[in-house]
């Protein structure tokens, strides 16, 4: 196309774009994040403590699996929107295609890889007994379904490279309805327990992956037929992207897992009160949970049509943004503390992480906030790696001792302390390190591409191909 006519966020005030986007992406996360808190609400009503750790040590893995789908929507969001801010639909359109493409291949080989080892992972994370058994079955119903995720998440992505914020809030609020409906039916209608839970998520999936495509196909054009030439074109600048973002992902289930062994140490009512915890974080703090796939575009749009101004003020108001929500998400939490942990029915242990969390760790949710625009500034900006080492280094060196430390100090509260503080330093590195790459970026006027190193490694990957 010739002009910028589907660029939204070129023109307009930037923080009502970022709160636009925040909002809408996060009533949807909203949605599928109600269902895995009302999963753990019912599961809990089970009276089983086992089944609740299950969760727990099944939640790591889980998250583990889904960095992959992750890393290929951030490299599809950013290149989609980077194409469509300097003026190029019909390139956004196959690199679209072609992330698509890669991500339903590689996810199916790595979700097969995954399931054939979850006795191993599972028992890595600490688990054991009947409890190893119960979370190993659940995790075998649910693996194979990434591939649906994949598409349903890069699909989504791809929306909101556009800048259509409510059709992408609608892919997961569909997902959300379906495992809403099916839960309480699977898992005590039809008496199926921990098995009905899995059932109904690989069925909020199916749907995840049939709403992102429609409006695609309905509304965008649809995707260009897959062909070899350009998924080689396409695959220097999805990797470039992709790769970095999945490493990134992979960074933060290797923290959970120490953490989650760290906490089995104190026993399964204090693993099962952290996965309460890890069920109320994204619920109380949805929007900022958002913020980094809603920035994203409005950075990669500004990036691509070489709006360095409004690159700036949308970095600003991201941050701005996430001061705001944190402070009102954690007012909210300490005034509900009480009935919050009456509602999983915690006692004990259980109990004191959930008032922990409802109180000042909440307020430190902030820095990850922080991380989340850096991460979106990288991803958009031509600077992945820089999300992937500060991510890396967030969750060993800025985990591993002070989780030790704290739970040598605190026992169980101290777990969730010194996972709270470890990313504090990090954070701040990367609010320094992004202000950088952007005035580096202004300065050097870059043109459309990927960082030269990968540009250097794929290259030899397409000609090694084409000669094949």
């Amino acid at each position: 196309m010739a002009d910028n006519e589907q660029a939204k966020f070129l023109t307009g005030n930037l923080f009502r774009h970022v709160t636009t986007m925040s909002l809408t992406a996060s009533i949807g996360l909203m949605a599928i994040f109600l269902v895995d808190l009302a999963d753990m609400v019912f599961i809990s009503m089970l009276g089983e403590p086992e089944l609740a750790a299950a969760i727990g040590y099944s939640g790591a893995i889980l998250f583990f699996t889904t960095s992959f789908s992750i890393g290929m929507s951030i490299a599809a969001g950013a290149l989609v929107a980077q194409a469509l801010g300097g003026g190029d639909k019909n390139l956004a359109r196959s690199q679209a295609t072609s992330t698509i493409v890669t991500g339903l291949v590689v996810s199916s080989i790595f979700a097969a890889i995954v399931w054939f080892n979850l006795p191993f992972l599972s028992a890595l994370m600490g688990a054991s007994g009947k409890t190893l058994t119960m979370s190993v079955g659940y995790l075998q119903i649910i693996i194979p379904s990434l591939p649906l995720l994949t598409v349903g998440m890069v699909g989504s992505a791809v929306l909101r490279g556009h800048g259509d914020a409510r059709r992408a809030m609608m892919v997961t609020l569909i997902g959300g309805a379906i495992n809403a409906v099916l839960d309480p039916i699977l898992i005590f209608g039809l008496d199926l327990e921990l098995t009905g839970a899995a059932l109904a998520s690989v069925a909020t999936r199916v749907g995840i992956a049939a709403a992102a495509l429609w409006p695609i196909f309905k509304v965008y054009g649809g995707l260009d037929r897959p062909n070899f030439p350009h998924l080689m074109r396409d695959l220097a600048p999805i990797l470039a992207i992709a790769v970095p973002g999945i490493l990134t992902q992979l960074a933060t289930p290797l923290g959970s897992a120490y953490v989650t062994r760290t906490m089995a140490e104190f026993g399964e009512a204090a693993v099962a009160g952290m996965a309460m915890v890890g069920r109320l974080t994204p619920v109380a703090l949805a929007v900022v949970f958002a913020l980094s796939g809603a920035i994203g575009p409005i950075l990669g749009q500004n990036f691509g049509a070489g709006q360095f101004d409004r690159v700036r003020g949308a970095f600003r108001d991201g941050i701005l943004f996430v001061a705001v929500c944190v402070l009102g998400a954690t007012l909210v939490l300490f005034l509900l503390r009480e009935p919050i942990a009456q509602l999983f029915g915690a006692t004990g242990i259980a109990r004191e992480l959930v008032f922990l969390f409802c109180g000042p760790l909440a307020l430190l949710f902030f820095f990850t906030g922080v991380m989340f625009v850096c991460n979106a500034a990288f991803n958009n900006l031509h600077h992945p790696y820089y999300s992937t080492w500060l991510n890396w280094g967030r969750n060993t060196l800025g985990t591993v001792p002070l989780v030790a430390l704290g739970a040598s100090y605190y026992g169980a509260k101290g777990v969730l302390i010194g996972q709270a503080f470890g990313g504090v330093l990090f954070a701040l590195i990367a609010w320094v390190l992004a202000y950088r790459v952007i005035n580096k970026q202004e300065n050097a006027k870059k043109p459309l591409g990927v960082p030269k190193p990968f540009v250097h490694r794929t290259r030899l990957l397409q000609l090694f191909l084409h000669r094949r």
